[in-house]
């Protein structure tokens, strides 16, 4: 059931979307006597998006979340409804009477419009917080480390309406000397409870402690209050131990992805459709890069070779041909190396610049890579490496990317000792663990910022 605050949320929406398009025509047209707006268009939009936010999750509760990654998830999905409409209006034959110009603005405007009304909504929220107003009591249950920071954050996490209000610590071990009460009886926390309105109980516990959770939710069994249980999974866990649905019955992913599935299908959408305009805004440049490859050396224009994707299956990855044409061993690849003869003088550049990626936009598009992910390698050197370095199977948890959190950081190029590769690693399983649209934008942003100065590609 939409509650008062949803039903606000969505008639904003609502009208700043309408309103952009107004403000974006008057731009455009400067008098809107003169616009051809249509009203079919943007009809469909609103009324799309309050169909598809909340598939994005933009109107659920995100008191303890990240505004960062809510306003990336606003981006995606105020893209997608975008899209929907452009397809549409193509399926009627409607897009003559759509200014391509006055499209833009609107989604920019729009966009903008949407994603400050979600940040100043925010920062309302953090002053009336921090102001001790529209709170949320909470006690924790526990012991340990895993307890103690989860104290920690309960804390620290006044801006987001947490309010640590008591600490019941199952053993005496571990547990911060927090300016709460803390409790080793049940009968009196429960009192404390019930008397001090907290609203919600966070057992941070490990997965042995089931007879401990079963008290403390029998205990409160009549009471509304909220038990949530927050596990201490990591000597068992590689990724955040998300709980799923699995044939109906709660799982919790010790190792598996971990991006849950309606996160895939977001980048999904977002790959292929960044994808294609990056393909028809880049057309021009490729058709040059292919002729100069062409002229420079004897060879195809195209450099082809099998990497592996997600859950290991085998692709064919496209690049530019930077080198002359040599004949390898088989069952070896051999890496490029620093003043490596075989690279021609266009293709240096290429590799330098990062243009001889380009055509891995085409492996976006059909679905065997993403824009951003881990970078895939040779598959003998899949095979040497995932012996010799620690969690490196995991890459192919999701799609590779053309680009990605390692490679911004400086670990491009050669990996000629095992400890950058080990850090290369790393760094892409901080990625996983790590995913938002948000960072994925910033590897974006990043990559065109440094990719034409990286002193690592040769």
């Amino acid at each position: 059931m939409v509650g008062i605050q949803g039903l606000l949320a969505r008639l904003v929406d609502v009208i700043l979307i309408v309103a952009g398009a107004l403000v974006a025509s008057h731009i455009r047209f400067e008098d809107l006597q003169q616009s051809r707006l249509d009203g079919a268009f943007i009809t469909f939009s609103a009324a799309f998006a309050l169909v598809s936010f909340p598939a994005f999750g933009l109107y659920d509760s995100w008191r303890g979340r990240s505004i960062l990654r809510q306003v990336g998830q606003l981006a995606l999905a105020w893209l997608v409804v975008q899209v929907c409409g452009l397809v549409l209006m193509f399926s009627l034959h409607r897009t003559d009477f759509i200014s391509r110009l006055w499209f833009v603005y609107w989604m920019a405007i729009t966009g903008g419009a949407l994603m400050v009304s979600r940040l100043a909504t925010h920062t309302v929220l953090r002053r009336v917080r921090h102001a001790g107003m529209n709170l949320c009591n909470v006690a924790v249950v526990g012991f340990g480390a895993h307890c103690d920071l989860v104290v920690r954050k309960a804390a620290a996490a006044l801006a987001s309406g947490f309010r640590l209000s008591a600490i019941f610590a199952v053993r005496d071990a571990g547990v911060s000397r927090a300016a709460v009460p803390i409790f080793d009886d049940l009968l009196k926390f429960a009192e404390y409870v019930r008397s001090h309105s907290v609203r919600e109980i966070w057992l941070a516990l490990p997965l042995s402690e089931e007879a401990t959770i079963l008290l403390f939710v029998n205990e409160f069994r009549n009471d509304l209050v909220n038990i949530r249980f927050v596990p201490d999974v990591r000597s068992v866990a590689l990724f955040d131990g998300g709980m799923i649905d699995l044939i109906g019955a709660p799982a919790i992913n010790l190792m598996a992805s971990p991006l849950p599935d309606r996160a895939l299908i977001q980048k999904e959408i977002f790959d292929r459709a960044f994808a294609a305009l990056a393909l028809f805004g880049l057309s021009p440049v490729l058709v040059l890069i292919a002729i100069a490859v062409k002229l420079s050396s004897r060879g195809p224009v195209l450099f082809t070779q099998y990497r592996k994707g997600a859950d290991g299956r085998v692709f064919k990855i496209y690049k530019f041909r930077s080198m002359r044409v040599h004949a390898e061993r088989t069952g070896v690849v051999t890496q490029a190396t620093k003043d490596d003869q075989r690279i021609t003088r266009l293709g240096r550049f290429l590799r330098r610049t990062s243009l001889d990626e380009l055509p891995q936009f085409f492996n976006v598009l059909r679905g065997e890579m993403s824009v951003v992910g881990p970078r895939p390698h040779a598959i003998e050197h899949d095979e040497l490496y995932q012996k010799v370095v620690n969690g490196y199977i995991h890459r192919y948890r999701i799609k590779p990317g053309i680009t990605g959190w390692a490679q911004v950081n400086g670990f491009r190029g050669e990996t000629d000792l095992v400890e950058k590769m080990q850090a290369r690693v790393e760094h892409d399983l901080y990625y996983l663990h790590n995913w938002s649209f948000a960072l994925d934008m910033r590897i974006v942003v990043a990559t065109i910022a440094k990719g034409f100065t990286h002193h690592n590609a040769y």
